[in-house]
């Protein structure tokens, strides 16, 4: 199973939207899918509200999220079908703004 990590900020979010949760700290979960797509999926199955916060109305990436496969950065106009291998991470944050 592909391991995604969510970032503290992405948890703290959790904790104030979806209820109890330990904010705060990084998450390790692990979940199935042979794309990213499908590891996305059973992530928003897990948390629904969490969905809005990642993805747009068209279900594209917002700006103020940043997603990492591998260590790599996942450029905005990528595809969810990128396939991902059982040891893959995925690390979800939230992008850093402002000037």
């Amino acid at each position: 199973m592909a391991q995604m990590i969510l970032a503290p900020a992405i948890t703290r979010w959790l904790a104030e939207h979806s209820g109890p949760a330990p904010a705060g700290s990084e998450w390790r979960l692990a979940l199935s899918g042979a794309t990213l797509a499908d590891v996305l999926a059973a992530l928003f199955e897990c948390y629904p509200g969490l969905r809005g916060y990642v993805l747009d109305e068209r279900g594209v990436l917002r700006h103020h999220v940043v997603l990492f496969i591998d260590g790599r950065a996942l450029p905005h106009s990528q595809d969810f079908g990128l396939a991902l291998s059982e040891a893959s991470e995925i690390y979800l944050a939230q992008a850093l703004s402002g000037g």
